[in-house]
């Protein structure tokens, strides 16, 4: 069903899509919702859903509308939740509120409940309503949608590099191409992420720890600090298991995911399990870990909305070649490291044909730096 919106209604959205964003660090595995009601043309009425276990955005909305929600207008970004969780309902609470019409901006992702809520209120005869900036509203909650609808995180992978498309020298050393505006920036990836993916080599090469750090996120202290208390699922990819029990992450705060070829019965995986990790045998092909079976067990075993890969040029060419990138963040550094320098990629392409044509669809400066954001979804993956 087609339905018209008025500007009124557009006003409303998107005051309760600012909302939602609001949750952006802190709601994971759930999605960020907002929610605003209005009776008469005046706010009566708003909230967001800020962390898994705590009210929806809909509870806080009505809490505040008290008895002036009946006969009132909810805007909701998605599709109220008809099932019990952690939390009651909200399809459930809208109706004992008597709200008198619900406009949601896109329908629940998951396939098993998708318009049960809707359905709930049109049953009992509230007027509903969905689809008005619903591209808006699918952009808050990428990982969630694509967990739902595909089985899979929503995978970023991002890259610093030179002007020269070079990551680091030839001897590995890479601190820093890029200046604290463009850090800063990967920390609040980091901290929007269920997980983030690296490989061994760049955990031995740069004691990487892949952690949050508050003070870095360049987010009001506050903000920062609720941001930085969810650290995200650390996975290092490592085929031979060649990462030492005594690697400095696993005494970080967070849990360590060790994916590898291996068997998890191995000794370096029984020390590694004794130290905090957590060991996942998924072999594939060459001996490798399989990537899509490790995509599909961070969505379906950690709930993992949103995947960020920092890594180096054989895993980056590995995961884009397998089409099991959706996005490219790549901060560029206004400097020259050489022809002898690392690359971005490890592509093995002999032909034009062959190129990897991306869809740029945000660019801006971070300082001196340049970060462009890309779109990976492409016919030749």
């Amino acid at each position: 069903m087609t339905h018209t919106f008025s500007a009124d209604d557009h006003r409303w959205m998107a005051r309760a899509l600012q909302l939602a964003e609001h949750g952006l660090y802190t709601t994971d595995p759930n999605p960020r919702v907002g929610c605003v009601i209005v009776k008469d043309g005046e706010l009566i009425g708003e909230g967001a859903h800020l962390k898994a276990g705590e009210p929806h955005a809909e509870v806080h909305a009505l809490r505040m509308a008290g008895e002036q929600a009946r006969g009132a207008t909810a805007y909701v970004t998605l599709e109220p939740c008809s099932h019990h969780g952690k939390t009651p309902p909200c399809a459930e609470a809208l109706v004992k509120a008597g709200v008198g019409r619900v406009v949601a901006a896109m329908q629940d992702p998951n396939p098993l409940v998708a318009g049960r809520g809707l359905a709930r209120l049109q049953d009992v005869g509230i007027d509903t309503a969905h689809g008005l900036l619903e591209s808006q509203a699918r952009s808050l909650n990428p990982g969630f949608i694509s967990r739902m609808e595909r089985g899979r995180p929503y995978v970023r992978l991002k890259l610093a590099s030179s002007l020269d498309g070079r990551t680091a020298m030839q001897s590995g050393e890479s601190q820093w191409i890029t200046g604290a505006a463009a850090r800063s920036d990967v920390q609040r990836l980091r901290a929007r992420s269920s997980a983030v993916l690296t490989g061994v080599d760049t955990v031995l090469m740069d004691n990487a720890s892949l952690t949050v750090r508050a003070a870095q996120l360049g987010l009001p202290d506050a903000e920062a600090e609720r941001a930085a208390e969810r650290q995200p699922l650390r996975v290092v990819l490592d085929s031979q298991l060649r990462l030492p029990a005594s690697t400095a992450m696993l005494s970080l705060p967070g849990s360590t995911l060790v994916a590898t070829a291996q068997l998890d019965n191995q000794p370096s995986a029984i020390a590694l399990s004794a130290s905090g990790a957590q060991v996942l045998s998924l072999p594939g092909a060459d001996g490798r870990v399989d990537l899509s079976a490790l995509l599909s067990w961070l969505a379906q075993h950690a709930q993992c909305n949103e995947l960020l890969i920092e890594c180096g040029a054989t895993l980056a060419g590995s995961v884009l070649s397998e089409g099991l990138v959706d996005e490219l963040v790549l901060y560029m550094a206004p400097t020259l490291l050489g022809s002898s320098a690392r690359p971005l990629f490890e592509l093995p392409l002999d032909e034009m044909a062959q190129q990897y044509r991306l869809q740029l669809t945000d660019r801006r400066q971070l300082g001196d730096d340049l970060r462009l954001t890309l779109s990976c979804r492409q016919e030749n993956n």
